[in-house]
């Protein structure tokens, strides 16, 4: 009866002992399976194919060889940590603060522009009423000269107008015989040739005093010109003065 036991024992045990060896078979086989599965992957390469992208509303996807990715893009976003956080606002602080720099910026420039724009605008005025003041200075000189000038004609045109009532005056009859009637044989040749003189004399005179009309005429509207110019001038110069003394100096 022992030695019953004994082969009872023996074939129990060896039964064992070929159970495990087909499951260390059937483990190496695995093993292998997969480090061929492995290196087929590593040595060919798949073509490569964009998968579908889940709907927001879908937790899990299927991939190419069948597995489930799972999305933690919800995860990643909510699972921020305090110094991503905190990065974050140290970079909005100093954006903000990039942008308030930048705005004063601007605003000191353009405050800068319109106090050149002033400047220039003060010159200008300035350089302008400058010009005025040296037109009415020389449109007043003018004025004087021709107004001189319209003093010399008119006195030299006083002048020809008497003498030609002299020459009038002798050419009548009983002053030219009167004047040519003594001291010659030939009274009526003399008193001819002093008239005849003093025709000629008196066409010479009414020559100039015409040219001297025409030159009195434009004398008068040069002087008139001359005057509305200064005039105008002066207007100009007396509005600048009041706009100037009414205007407050705006501070710089």
């Amino acid at each position: 009866m022992q030695s019953r036991f004994l082969r009872q024992t023996a074939f129990f045990l060896g039964v064992v002992m070929l159970i495990g060896l087909c499951f260390v078979d059937a483990g190496a086989q695995s093993r292998r399976r997969r480090r061929a599965r492995r290196h087929v992957k590593k040595v060919v390469r798949p073509v490569i194919t964009n998968p579908e992208i889940a709907p927001p509303g879908s937790e899990q996807a299927t991939g190419p060889d069948g597995e489930k990715i799972i999305s933690t893009a919800d995860q990643t976003t909510d699972s921020t940590t305090p110094e991503e956080e905190s990065t974050k606002t140290s970079k909005q602080t100093t954006k903000g603060s990039g942008d308030g720099e930048m705005r004063q910026t601007i605003n000191a420039l353009s405050n800068q522009v319109d106090r050149l724009n002033q400047k220039l605008t003060q010159m200008q005025e300035t350089e302008r009423a400058r010009l005025d003041l040296e037109r009415l200075t020389a449109a007043e000189t003018r004025a004087e000269n021709l107004r001189g000038q319209q003093v010399d004609v008119e006195s030299k045109l006083a002048d020809l107008q008497s003498k030609l009532e002299q020459i009038e005056y002798q050419l009548r009859p009983e002053n030219i015989e009167r004047a040519s009637g003594y001291g010659t044989l030939h009274p009526e040749d003399a008193r001819e040739s002093r008239r005849k003189q003093l025709e000629n004399e008196r066409a010479r005179v009414q020559a100039q005093i015409k040219i001297l009309e025409t030159s009195r005429v434009r004398l008068e509207a040069a002087v008139r010109t001359a005057d509305a110019e200064v005039d105008s001038l002066r207007h100009r110069l007396e509005q600048q003065a009041t706009s100037d003394t009414s205007e407050p100096k705006k501070p710089e």
